[in-house]
């Protein structure tokens, strides 16, 4: 796919902030600088970091990278066949994966790394310290904070010797509900590509998708409200144990339940969410085509697929299987044009600025007409 630098506009507009943001001023979102980044360059700020400052990229004690590699080989485990075929999408464009803890600290990177590029070589290290307070602004910091995806493009990180990265990050949470730490794509000297941004969150919602199958549990129950049959990534997944209680879910059915991270709680039982015999869940998984529509108690109802661990229905094998299917770059490009357009609101002209291509490409791109 075709692109250019960003409009110089836009990087003059940034680097305006960053004058202000020094000068003592705040950063306005007139200025092209999204409210979170300011809060992000001010928390920086009052942690006594200076932009002209050099980032350490230190890595963390031996003692400290085993506690952490303990913790998180669920999510690593979870993450390593999404990691695989990500890279393979990503690595035409000059991009590689990271995946951190809930802290920053880098707990797996997959993809072509160039270790001669030093710029390269010190953020792509299990063990290094990539949380705000040792690297300032970053996408990395920014997910975790802002628990939702970013893109952060060059002089938008806090530290000026930052400023040849663009990244694009996603929170990953856990069955419980609770962030476990994040997925980054980074490039670095690469043309600006927001788009990137709907790729990653697609990637952590695998993740998260894979890491919940793979827990202990006696029931699936695949979410989608009526008239959109349950069956891909965007299903709400739920799982219960042999006496109906809800062990796990990702953030889709948590919030189609309004369902709280479980945190130190007890567990929630699924007759105080479904308004019918929690026993009935059960009985629909040994029924063929058992797709059906369950009442909630908040007077909503949801389209609901069950099945049992090993008897996983056809439609959903692919996440159950924890290999995610390849997808062709040219698919992936289109996917990152559609996000584009619709965060610009179907205005064609915006997305193609935002993207650095032409309008002529998008229209192609996406089989649609020109107006």
């Amino acid at each position: 796919m075709p692109l250019t630098a960003p409009h110089p506009d836009r990087l003059m507009r940034i680097e305006q902030a960053r004058h202000r943001m020094q000068d003592g001023h705040s950063a306005s979102a007139d200025m092209g600088i999204s409210p979170w980044i300011a809060q992000s360059w001010q928390r920086c700020l009052d942690m006594g970091l200076q932009p002209q400052h050099a980032a350490g990229f230190e890595a963390v004690s031996p003692q400290h990278m085993q506690r952490v590699q303990e913790a998180s080989r669920p999510l690593v485990q979870a993450a390593q066949p999404v990691l695989a075929e990500l890279a393979r999408t990503i690595t035409d464009i000059g991009y590689f994966a990271i995946l951190t803890n809930a802290q920053g600290i880098v707990v797996d990177v997959h993809g072509r790394v160039d270790r001669q590029d030093r710029r390269a070589d010190v953020i792509a290290r299990v063990g290094v310290d990539l949380s705000e307070k040792a690297v300032g602004t970053t996408s990395i910091s920014a997910a975790l904070t802002e628990l939702q995806p970013v893109w952060l493009h060059q002089g938008e990180h806090f530290f000026q010797g930052n400023g040849a990265y663009s990244c694009a990050g996603a929170p990953v949470f856990g069955p419980d509900g609770l962030c476990a730490g994040m997925l980054d794509l980074t490039g670095i000297d690469t043309m600006e590509r927001p788009a990137l941004k709907h790729l990653v969150r697609r990637s952590a919602r695998s993740i998260e998708n894979s890491w919940l199958l793979s827990t202990t549990h006696a029931l699936v129950l695949r979410l989608n409200w009526p008239g959109n049959q349950p069956g891909d990534d965007s299903d709400g997944l739920l799982t219960l144990d042999q006496d109906g209680h809800i062990v796990g879910a990702n953030p889709t059915a948590r919030q189609m339940l309004s369902l709280a991270p479980a945190g130190p709680h007890p567990l929630t039982h699924a007759s105080d969410v479904f308004a019918s015999p929690w026993e009935n869940l059960f009985d629909a998984a040994g029924r063929q085509g058992n797709t059906q529509e369950v009442p909630l108690w908040s007077g909503l109802r949801l389209q609901s697929q069950a099945s049992r661990p090993g008897t996983a229905s056809l439609s959903s094998s692919r996440l159950s299987s924890n290999k995610p299917m390849a997808k062709p770059l040219k698919d992936v490009q289109t996917d990152m044009i559609r996000e584009a357009v619709t965060q610009a609101r179907g205005n064609v002209a915006e997305a193609a600025r935002a993207l650095g291509i032409s309008r002529a490409t998008v229209y192609r791109k996406l089989g649609s007409p020109r107006h």
